[in-house]
């Protein structure tokens, strides 16, 4: 299977794995699954540590580095999942979220969160 982690669980996974519920750990265990991260999060990240957010410490380059070592697989934002921002139900605000779900959706990958109104999308979200 495919997975796209968001923001907050690709942080949980590699720096603070007793975070993650023990579905999420049997994913990321899983090495059938291919695991992506998509640069949105890397973007979302670096403009929220230069904000000083305290649940966005870790330093983007060490998460990216780190990313690449155990695997995972970058997934670039393109021209076709911006577009597929504009056909989303305003259910939630946050430009970030909003690129991760189109994403999901446009490349056929599941999106793993702990977000509830990302959830909301159903399809290809999976709140876990």
């Amino acid at each position: 299977m495919k997975y796209l982690l968001d923001t907050h669980l690709l942080i949980w996974a590699l720096c603070e794995p007793e975070r993650l519920s023990s579905k999420v750990r049997d994913i990321v265990l899983d090495d059938r699954n291919d695991l992506y991260f998509s640069a949105a999060s890397l973007w979302e990240l670096t403009i929220k540590q230069a904000q000083a957010r305290l649940d966005f410490l870790v330093a983007p380059h060490i998460l990216y580095q780190t990313l690449i070592s155990k695997g995972y697989i970058e997934l670039p934002v393109s021209s076709l999942h911006t577009l597929a921002v504009g056909a989303l139900s305003p259910i939630h605000k946050d430009p970030f979220d909003r690129i991760l779900i189109a994403q999901a959706q446009v490349e056929g990958i599941t999106l793993l969160t702990c977000d509830e109104r990302m959830a909301q999308y159903g399809g290809m979200v999976l709140k876990v």
